[in-house]
Order: C-alpha cells, then structure tokens, then sequence
C-alpha cells in the first residue's frame, strides 16, 4: 500500500466512522421518525413548511427543482448520513423536492427538538453545523465543475464523486450501480443526453470504465485513479503549431 492510498484509507475509515457516530448520536438523543422509501417516494416538497430535518441512513436522494422551462432539474445528490432540509431552516420552507432513488431508510427529527437536546448534548449541534459545511463545500464544488470543465471531464468527475462517496461510506467502488439515467445524468450536469453517452462510450473505449451486461447503469471502475487520469487528460491545453515553434 502506497502512502496516498494509505492515507486515503484511513480518511475513509474516519468519515465512515463519523457518520456512524452522529447516527448513533441521532438516535440516542432526539425522538426520531424512521420510514422506508422506494425510488420515486417523495420525502418533502418545495414550498412545503419547514420543521423538520432528514439524515439519510440507507439508500439515495436526490434534489429536485423546476426549470423556467417547467423541466425538473436535479440540483443534488444525498448519500449515507447526509442530511437533509437545510435550506427550510432560514426561509421557513423547503426549497426543493427531496425523492428516494432507491429502496431506502430515512430518519426525520423536528428541528425544535434538535435545538432543545443540544443543549444538553451540544456535539449535536457541531454535527448540523458540519452537516452544512460538507453541503457549503459540496455545492461549491460542483458550481466549479459546471462552469469550467469540459462535458468529458464533467461525466468523469461525476463517476468519480460518485465512487468516491461510496468509498468512504465502506462500500465497493469498482462497481458502482448508477441510479440515474443518462438524460438525468445530463440535467444534473447541463448537458444533453446525448453529450452523457459519447463521454461515457469514450471512457468505455479507453478501458476507464467498462459497461457490465446486465444493464449500463451498472458500470465497472477497474481503478478509480485512472478517472482523474481521464480528467487531466481532457482538460490538458492542446498544444498549437506555433506554441510548439516558440518552445523551440
């Protein structure tokens, strides 16, 4: 095991065992609703008033807004131990709709109980405030994603947020079951479905990725490492005749 991996691994440990900790925390300390959820079950609604909080335990979520056009458009994707509703805490409503991508698990709380136990517990307090940290951060890095790389490295570095997610919740990476289909992989993206499948079958064709044959939301990742291998490639600046003269 290489340094970079090592490290890696036990950053993953550590937020694995995060999530598991503020879990337990959760559990152990607020009165909290658990509901099973299927792909296409509605957990809130936008304009819906707030008063609750989410964390999701199994399963996925994604966010979903409606275009000016009238289209749905998913702004975000929730994993194991996300939390969700943070935007209805200073506006008194949600701001989106949240549904399940998949069989799933998740536990709601009031937020008037959440304050009233932090101050018994105040570690409840420091886990909503990384909760929003971690969404600040993540929202940053994707309004980057969009606005400066080209489609390709886009749907790389969407396979690799996404194996990555998976990586530091303990879960395999070199085959991840995607819940999305390529025309929502472009509407998260800004992209066309068409724009998904070319940089898809381009991975496929440089042994980045590979399809399985029971369906092509199954995807095999032989190594994760060689999706950002993918992204400098794309994004490198293409040298011009007259740069290379000059250097000589």
């Amino acid at each position: 095991m290489t340094s970079e991996s090592g490290r890696r691994a036990v950053e993953e440990i550590s937020f694995g065992q995060r999530i598991a900790d503020t879990l337990h925390l959760v559990q152990a300390t607020l009165p909290v609703q658990r509901r099973m959820v299927h792909a296409g079950d509605a957990i809130y609604q936008v304009g819906q008033d707030f008063g609750s909080l989410y964390v999701v335990n199994s399963g996925l979520v994604k966010m979903v807004n409606l275009s000016s056009e009238g289209r749905e458009q998913v702004v975000a994707l929730h994993f194991r131990g996300d939390w969700l509703g943070l935007d209805g805490i200073a506006s008194g409503h949600y701001g989106c709709d949240a549904i399940a991508m998949d069989t799933g698990e998740v536990w709601s709380f009031r937020y008037e109980d959440l304050l009233q136990a932090a101050l018994r517990t105040p570690a409840l307090l420091s886990a909503l405030h990384q909760a929003m940290s971690r969404q600040l951060a993540r929202d940053h890095e994707s309004l980057q994603s969009l606005c400066a790389l080209p489609a390709d490295a886009r749907v790389a570095g969407f396979l690799h947020y996404w194996a990555e997610a998976m990586e530091k919740r303990g879960l395999r990476t070199d085959q991840i079951s995607l819940r999305m289909t390529r025309a929502e992989i472009g509407n998260y993206l800004g992209m066309t479905l068409e724009t998904v499948s070319r940089a898809l079958s381009r991975m496929a064709r440089g042994d980045v990725i590979r399809f399985l044959e029971k369906g092509r939301r199954d995807i095999h990742i032989p190594r994760v490492d060689a999706l950002t291998a993918f992204m400098r490639q794309v994004t490198a600046p293409v040298e011009t005749p007259h740069a290379v003269m000059s250097g000589h």
